[in-house]
């Protein structure tokens, strides 16, 4: 409602203030010709009275109005958003500020008057007076007749119920916890809540605010209305007369948006049909559910929290009147300050004079007894940027997969065309209100973000060059909850921890390197071979290939006899490559790629194609697509998989084998309208949460594993605090010779798996350095990220063992090639000089007699060395792992 103003001068008509979205029509000047009236200047974004051709007869029972356009437009409100349209009262019983502005008698909007005016304006002054004085009194007719003389359209007039009528309610996602917001979703920020929730001060204030007789009336105001036109027309204070059963209806009924005075007349039938059908609890809750307060809050709930960060049902007497007094105007426009106090000096004066105004309303009615008025204007806070309307965030890209996770629930689809009744996912969340319970840790997402954003000070990635990108996912192994996710902080950009599609082509995976040696270890375990099990690890050139395979350019010759004779145990360990390639050579890169699908990598991509192809590993058996197009590269990490797929699979492991599909939607809730209750959404996210998994990898395989993998993270210097035992794994692969281009650090405990990557976010500068110009391997940047992480997320968690290692499966199967035995060390004859670097042999303190004290396996000296050729008692020189 446009604020009251002060009386014009004696013989002037004065409707309203000039201003945008505002009826208007200028003064007419007393002093001008008898029957003489001015009409406004109609400037853009204004509706002016011009001037108005007489009524038609009414046929059939149905009134025709004629072409007189009413005021009505908008209040102006921010970009985008609906306002509620409507004209202004003075209420009876109290008066509001008079602010003047323009239209007022002071403003601009004022005509300048002459007494030198032409006859025939005079005439047509006359004449437009004559027709006004029709129109205004056919108005009163209509208003004060009600349905009786629009009958046939009042009959006509269908009334839905207000349950069905469209009130776009905002979705909330939070974490595991329902304290921390993941983001909102709307196009506005609502929040129904019923009338229980809303307490009796705040709704008496919205009616002294608004509509003072709205307990009384039948929905429409017929003697305000009168009342008003009879103002309107004798030069008093402009007045409209829209109830707040009117405003309710203006705004949820899309037939009421133009601004003509058919408009007014099906409004105020509309009004009646509600105020018939619907008692005033009812209308008055919909009608705060619906109302637009400023500061992207639409109904009583958003409000609360927009202005006071507080729910409806705790807010004082004074808050309330300080909110319904905002509702006449939310913010500036049209010449007025419009009434959210925070917005400067005037807007300030003017909240109070409206706070008061409605204060004094609810005095007068006997809503509030004087002693209990409130005295001091409540503080209201300054307005605050919503980011949590904005998917453009770190935690933006779980907002994706909720929204897949709903399209996989049924109760939407993610097709552009959804085909029957069915909403899309995007509308479905940004209408429907639902309440969203995800599975992310908001502990652990704050532990990650801090750990790996690069703009955050203290990261491993702060300072580092700007071209380092890291992607980070946990997963709860006996769940398969998504704990903590990063993938880049802009949900609407590139999501570098899981899929994107680009130009229609689906991406997103990097290639694992190393780190991918769990799931051809475990394919091998799984074969029947073991880990006790020799390997020739030198360097070879296979037939058809230009290169040939490598460890990295790491020299194993070093190792001693790993050089041809290397457990699958050491390999891995020592992250050796050519072992795991004869691996699959002996057992084929189909089980590999068969054991990393049943782990839960859904995708693979190619390398032989441009771009590279995808493949559906959830599709297509794992013996069509290897070793074609993946070849026996792929037991050590050649071929791109997703961030997210590497954690759900290392959780498989964690978990014993056991699978759980990984997600991020524990519930779904929609509130009931009729009892403000939440209430669950049954879907298949229910079910996997509820389920414990499915064995698809054998237990012992997975354990065995496990007690490999556990050797690695104390090895890289990266194992975690108290000796809480983890399993993990490094991995790199290469740009050229030279660079790395991806580097990784992935792991678990019982009771949580990460997987990390770091790599460049700039395809056109793909290798990865650090600021000291070092290559970044997979215990460097990656491992620091992985380690401070796991600290800060199992620092609550019990300490569990990991088991050791059995020897499962047959020893004997590798290519290893067995080094032959030392030659036995021999004895000097006496007289011969002894070449003993050690002096053990040539030492014979007991005399030197043969076989005496002193001789080698006599009294008082050691064993001789073993000369078998078997394994090394004591390990050989490890080294840092450089994949």
């Amino acid at each position: 409602m446009a604020p009251p103003v002060s009386p014009p001068p004696s013989g002037s008509a004065s409707v309203g203030r000039h201003g945008a979205g505002r009826a208007s029509v200028s003064p007419a000047s007393g002093s001008a010709p008898a029957g003489r009236a001015s009409v406004g200047n109609g400037s853009s974004g204004r509706a002016s009275v011009g001037s108005a051709r007489p009524v038609s007869p009414a046929s059939s029972g149905r009134a025709s109005v004629g072409s007189a356009a009413v005021g009505g437009a908008a209040v102006g409100g921010m970009a985008g958003r609906a306002t509620v349209a409507r004209a202004s009262v003075s209420p009876s019983g109290g008066s509001g500020p008079d602010l003047g502005g323009p239209g007022g008698p002071t403003g601009p909007g004022r005509r300048s008057r002459s007494r030198n005016q032409d006859p025939d304006a005079t005439r047509r002054a006359k004449k437009r007076k004559r027709a006004n004085i029709l129109i205004a009194s056919f108005a009163v007719l209509i208003m004060l007749a009600g349905g009786g003389v629009v009958g046939f359209t009042y009959y006509s007039t269908n009334v839905p119920v207000p349950d069905q009528l469209p009130m776009p309610l905002a979705t909330t996602v939070y974490t595991s916890d329902m304290k921390t917001v993941v983001a909102r979703l709307g196009n506005q920020n609502r929040e129904f809540v019923t009338i229980n929730d809303i307490p009796e001060h705040v709704q008496r204030a919205v009616a002294a605010a608004e509509d003072r007789n709205f307990y009384e009336h039948s929905g429409v105001d017929y003697k305000g209305i009168a009342r008003a036109a009879w103002n309107n027309f004798t030069g008093g204070d402009k007045q409209g007369a829209s109830t707040i059963t009117q405003q309710y209806a203006r705004n949820a009924y899309e037939s009421l948006k133009d601004d003509t005075y058919a408009r007014k007349v099906k409004e105020a039938i509309l009004a009646s049909k509600l105020n018939e059908k619907y008692d005033k609890p009812t209308i008055m809750q919909h009608y705060l559910n619906t109302i637009y307060f400023g500061r992207n809050a639409y109904g009583i709930q958003a409000a609360a929290k927009a202005y006071f960060n507080k729910p409806v049902n705790k807010l004082t007497p004074g808050e309330g009147a300080a909110l319904a007094g905002v509702i006449r105007q939310p913010v500036a426009g049209g010449g007025h300050p419009g009434y959210d106090p925070t917005k400067g000096a005037e807007a300030a004066e003017a909240a109070l004079g409206r706070w008061n105004y409605v204060l004094d309303g609810m005095v007068e009615k006997g809503w509030l007894k004087p002693a209990d008025r409130p005295t001091e204007f409540p503080k209201m806070l300054p307005e605050k940027i919503d980011n949590s309307f904005s998917v453009k965030t770190p935690k933006g890209n779980v907002v994706n997969y909720v929204r897949a996770e709903l399209d996989q629930w049924g109760l939407c689809t993610d097709t552009p065309e959804p085909v029957g009744p069915k909403p899309t996912c995007a509308s479905l969340l940004r209408s429907e209100g639902y309440r969203i319970k995800t599975t992310i840790n908001s502990g652990m997402q704050a532990s990650l973000e801090k750990v790996i954003r690069q703009e955050v000070k203290g990261s491993v990635l702060n300072g580092q060059p700007k071209n380092l990108m890291g992607a980070a996912v946990a997963v709860e192994p006996k769940t398969g909850r998504v704990l903590a996710y990063y993938g880049g902080d802009d949900g609407t950009g590139f999501d570098y921890a899981g899929k994107n599609t680009l130009n229609g082509v689906l991406t997103g995976g990097h290639p694992p390197g190393s780190s991918f040696k769990v799931y051809t270890l475990a394919a091998a375990v799984d074969a029947g071979v073991s880990v006790k099990s020799h390997w020739d690890a030198k360097p070879f050139k296979p037939e058809g290939f230009d290169n040939p395979v490598q460890n990295a350019g790491r020299d194993v010759s070093a190792n001693g006899r790993c050089n041809r004779w290397c457990t699958l145990q050491e390999s891995t360990v020592e992250s050796y490559n050519v072992p795991f390639y004869h691996v699959s050579s002996e057992i084929g890169p189909d089980k590999i790629v068969d054991i990393a699908r049943r782990a839960g990598v859904t995708t693979m991509w190619t390398t032989s194609d441009n771009p590279a192809k995808p493949i559906d590993l959830t599709k297509e058996k794992p013996e069509e697509i290897a070793p074609s197009p993946f070849f026996h590269v792929v037991g050590y990490g050649q071929y791109p998989v997703t961030v997210l797929d590497h954690a759900n699979g290392l959780a498989t492991l964690a978990n014993e084998g056991r699978y759980n599909k990984a997600h991020f939607v524990i519930s779904v809730e929609k509130q009931n309208e009729a009892t403000g209750k939440w209430e669950k959404v049954t879907g298949t996210g229910e079910k996997l949460n509820k389920s414990g998994g499915q064995q698809l990898i054998k237990q012992e395989v997975a354990r065995e594993v496990t007690a490999v993998l556990k050797e690695i993270p104390g090895k890289n210097s990266r194992g975690l605090d108290g000796g809480r035992q983890a399993a993990g794994k490094t991995g790199t692969w290469e740009y050229d010779s030279k660079d790395n281009a991806h580097a990784w650090m992935v792991g678990y405990t019982p009771d949580i798996a990460t997987a990390v990557w770091v790599g460049s976010r700039d395809s056109e500068k793909p290798q990865i350095r650090d600021k000291t110009g070092k290559d970044v391997g997979g215990s460097g940047l990656p491992g620091e990220i992985w380690e401070r992480f796991m600290n800060a997320a199992t620092k609550s968690m019990n300490k569990r063992a990991l088991p050791d290692v059995t020897g499962l499966g047959d020893p004997n199967k590798g290519n290893g090639i067995e080094p032959p035995p030392p030659p036995p060390p021999t004895t000097p004859q006496p007289g011969q000089p002894c070449f003993d670097p050690f002096n053990v042999l040539c030492q014979n303190p007991g005399g030197g007699n043969p076989g005496g004290p002193g001789t080698p396996g006599g009294p008082g000296n050691p064993p001789p060395p073993d000369g078998g050729g078997g394994e090394r008692t004591t390990p050989p020189t490890r080294y840092s792992d450089n994949e």
